[in-house]
């Protein structure tokens, strides 16, 4: 079955890329398959080179791919994506339909589904999980902990001050949980596809304790249910995470509602080294990696292995972060940033063919990119005059970076660091650079606001304007703290009223001139690129449909 189409389709019909980038990212996904999903035998093991360990594996509390690679395996929504696409399709939820003024949201649910534990997937369920999310506390409530829902969603039960999108959750029946909103937004339903807001089981989180997250300096820990127990409703099933050999085991769920699973068993071996992956898909140790390098593309190729190039559907940004220097406050000092930055030569030599300079923070597949926009060119010496006018030309700034870890818009951060750190150099800027491990300090830093500057970037989880620009400068204590500018908060009230807006070409055009705005008046961190990623497997493993939103799931792959 398909979601309702009625006369209230003005809030059914925004859930995923405009027409023409709908369908280049299917056709250019489709055109990239492994083969048919039905083909292959039952059976055997896949081991996938992972270029970072996961986090944890409760996806609410998680923010990067590396986690989100490994539960979305485990866990599913109320909708998903259709595979190769950002197009919204059923899940958990068979069938929905909003109310004229798209606050309501009634959502028929799949029946007879089972929870890892055993337990009844239901409508109570559903609003177990959506006032777990919503009634989060203490440390829990911040933004290194609960990225996703603050992004999207907004406040907490107990945050009067913050108030929420989310409303209530109501069990009309075991089949039909009905979500009120507190105004309307063009992130539903598709919101309800991330992988953060996965369905997670009443029994196992409250058995768990899965809300105890305890501050531990500048990180924090995470109880039971995020490290040893995650139970949700997906193909594939928790194992074990042998965190002495780096690696996590996923077994079969024999007792999947859906096609079972082909495959018993899915191994994640944790390789941060890209030329170590490579390695070891050569040499047979892994059946496939995500994020080969480009230079390694047409050799991977001729050696027989399927390498899938997706389209550049992220964006790679500099962050800058207003906190603790108050020299960034000041828009000449930023756009002094921008104009050091070499772009273009950073892409000839760091990223693949097909990456260009990003003009504005989402690509132009997304719908409200403004077509007039374009990318401020290099100018070192614009840089060092920007910065005298500003009294900032002895400016030194905490530079971070990530190690252990390889992403989309990011394939080597060491080398993509570096040759930023020198274009700032070049233009007199005094830098005190540091690294930590991705999922070891350096997002936990950047959450707290230590450094000055960061690297960074973002995947798209669906096709809204809302999903970048929203996510990024939607709330003013972001990673950027826009809250310490007089235009942070009127920049956030303007992203909402966007979202809010049911008029497609309206929100259309109100998201065109924030962008012009962002990149103008505004500019609280610099898009560097758009580059497109690619996954590579073994011949023998069929099954597996690239995604634009990395959204790959591999119940439906096989080997040999």
């Amino acid at each position: 079955m398909v979601h309702s189409r009625t006369a209230r389709r003005r809030w059914t019909a925004v859930i995923g890329l405009t027409g023409v980038a709908a369908l280049a990212l299917s056709a250019c996904a489709e055109s990239a398959r492994t083969d048919d999903p039905g083909a292959g035998k039952v059976g055997g093991t896949l081991t996938f080179g992972a270029a970072g360990a996961p986090r944890l594996f409760d996806p609410f509390y998680a923010t990067d791919g590396e986690t989100f690679r490994v539960s979305r395996q485990m866990y599913e929504g109320l909708v998903g994506f259709k595979p190769g696409t950002a197009e919204v399709e059923p899940a958990l939820a068979t069938k929905w339909d909003s109310s004229e003024d798209g606050k309501t949201w009634t959502f028929t649910l799949k029946e007879n589904v089972k929870f890892h534990d055993d337990t009844d997937f239901n409508a109570e369920a559903v609003c177990f999980n959506f006032n777990r999310w919503y009634n989060q506390k203490g440390v829990a409530q911040s933004d290194a902990v609960s990225q996703y829902w603050l992004d999207n969603f907004g406040g907490f039960a107990g945050t009067p001050d913050k108030p929420s999108l989310f409303k209530s959750c109501t069990a009309k029946d075991t089949k039909t949980a009905v979500v009120e909103l507190n105004e309307a937004t063009s992130q539903f339903p598709s919101v309800l596809g991330f992988t953060s807001f996965s369905m997670s089981s009443p029994d196992a989180l409250k058995k768990y304790d899965a809300d105890n997250v305890v501050a531990a300096g500048d990180s924090f820990t995470f109880p039971a249910y995020a490290n040893e127990h995650p139970t949700g409703t997906g193909p594939f099933k928790f194992g074990k995470f042998d965190k002495a050999n780096n690696v996590v085991e996923l077994v079969r769920n024999d007792n999947y509602h859906g096609a079972k699973a082909k495959l018993d068993k899915i191994v994640f071996r944790i390789i941060p080294d890209e030329t170590a992956r490579k390695q070891a898909l050569e040499a047979g140790d892994i059946d496939g990696y995500d994020l080969p390098n480009a230079a390694d593309w047409p050799g991977l190729k001729e050696k027989g292995f399927n390498v899938a190039v997706r389209p550049a559907f992220n964006v790679l940004y500099l962050g800058i972060n207003q906190k603790n220097n108050p020299k960034l406050q000041d828009l000449r000092v930023r756009q002094a940033l921008m104009y050091a930055l070499n772009r273009e030569q950073l892409i000839k030599s760091q990223l693949p063919e097909g990456a260009s300079v990003a003009a504005q923070f989402m690509p132009s597949t997304v719908d409200g990119y403004n077509k007039d926009l374009k990318p401020v060119g290099y100018d070192p010496e614009k840089a060092k005059s920007l910065l005298a006018e500003a009294g900032a030309s002895d400016l030194t700034l905490k530079f971070f970076w990530p190690t252990e870890v390889t992403r989309p818009y990011m394939p080597s951060p060491k080398d993509i660091q570096a040759a930023i750190a020198g274009d700032l150099q070049k233009a007199g800027i005094k830098l005190e650079v540091s690294s930590k491990p991705w999922n070891g300090g350096y997002l936990d830093d950047v959450d707290l606001g230590i450094p000055d500057l960061f690297m960074l970037g973002w995947t798209g989880d669906n096709g809204t304007a809302h999903n970048w620009i929203g996510t990024f400068f939607g709330r003013t204590d972001n990673r950027f703290n826009t809250g310490a500018s007089p235009w942070g908060a009127e920049l956030a009230t303007e992203l909402g009223k966007a979202s809010a807006e049911p008029d497609e070409d309206k929100r259309r055009g109100m998201y065109e001139e924030l962008n012009k705005k962002i990149m103008e008046e505004y500019l609280p961190a610099i898009p560097v690129s758009h580059s497109p990623p690619a996954l590579v497997l073994k011949s023998d493993v069929k099954g597996v449909v690239p995604s634009p939103l990395t959204d790959e799931r591999f119940g439906a792959a096989s080997k040999g």
